[in-house]
């Protein structure tokens, strides 16, 4: 008698220890977090980003990853949380966008903003 319960319970441990491991897996999460800083990054080498623009776009980078932290820190990432966590990426990504797309360049990567040129 005891032999089938505790095989019953190795049973429910084996299916649910999976499914709680995945519940702390954010690798969507991770993923877009790598896609953007390696945009941050592309935007630096190619002179669209300032030294000052990427460094607060980094800073948007750790905001997001301190957010996904706290998020992992009770052993769950809720659907709540996770929601959350993409709207503040879609921010962040948009941010990422116009201030590539911008006047303020870099090219020359002397760490001071290029002015336009002049238009007569």
């Amino acid at each position: 008698m005891k032999l089938k319960t505790v095989a019953a319970a190795l049973l429910v441990t084996a299916f649910t220890l999976p499914a709680l491991a995945q519940t702390t897996a954010t690798p969507r999460i991770d993923q877009r977090q790598a896609n953007q800083q390696q945009r941050i990054d592309q935007g630096v080498a190619s002179g669209n980003l300032t030294q000052q623009e990427a460094a607060r776009m980094d800073k948007g980078q750790d905001r997001i990853q301190n957010m996904e932290d706290k998020a992992k820190a009770d052993g769950v990432v809720t659907a709540q949380e996770r929601k959350r966590i993409a709207s503040v990426q879609d921010n962040q990504s948009k941010r990422i966008y116009r201030q590539k797309h911008d006047r303020q360049h870099d090219y020359n990567r002397d760490g001071r903003m290029d002015r336009p040129a002049r238009r007569n």
